[in-house]
């Protein structure tokens, strides 16, 4: 299992190498305001803009998914960092642009279930992985976290520095960036190279 496992992980790392339409979004640039569709899985709701999403404390936006091994890997870590934004009043969006899939792991009953399981909140469906190409995302999970007041990206990347194992981690990016922000403290490091499967857009 172990074996079949690392080759799933190796798989999807090389993969991933191809997914990334777009430069990744800047650090310090606003949140994209092009024109993208997202769908609350769960109720139906159509969000055209994220900063219609976003709290005065800040958005987290993570790009997931049901199946990467990575994410499941992950899910414990994504809980608490949920727990953690709650907390702190910044709003979350989980968003998966897996287009290539939306018949198969990641179609939307798929989703529902995935999130139902979770417990997660605001899990949405990237029509045609729209916001993905705005934000130049290529991995799951990967995330973005913006300023509530100026709409600034802040930080950007992996939740944690062993995204292949979490309990071995020793820093926890996220939360700290998390915890700067709402303080208005230096976000340190503000990037980091996010790490696991590969987005799976659908080929044009």
């Amino acid at each position: 299992m172990k074996k079949i496992f690392g080759l799933l992980l190796t798989t999807s790392l090389f993969a991933s190498s191809f997914a990334q339409k777009a430069p990744s979004l800047a650090l310090n640039n606003s949140i994209p305001d092009q024109s993208y569709s997202l769908t609350e899985v769960s109720t139906g709701q159509v969000a055209t803009s994220l900063a219609q999403l976003k709290s005065d404390k800040g958005l987290l936006v993570i790009f997931t998914c049901n199946t990467c091994p990575f994410v499941i890997k992950n899910i414990e870590r994504t809980k608490d960092i949920l727990a953690a934004a709650k907390a702190k009043g910044i709003a979350v969006v989980l968003v998966n642009s897996n287009e290539a899939q939306r018949e198969d792991a990641d179609a939307a009953d798929k989703m529902v279930a995935f999130a139902q399981k979770q417990n997660y909140p605001n899990y949405y469906i990237d029509n045609g992985a729209q916001l993905a190409d705005a934000f130049g995302a290529s991995h799951t999970p990967e995330v973005f976290l913006f300023d509530g007041k100026s709409e600034r990206l802040v930080y950007k990347g992996a939740m944690d520095d062993s995204p292949s194992d979490p309990s071995a981690a020793k820093k926890i990016y996220l939360k700290d960036a998390m915890n700067n922000l709402v303080a208005g403290k230096k976000i340190e490091p503000a990037e980091t190279k996010s790490v696991g499967c590969s987005i799976k857009r659908v080929k044009k």
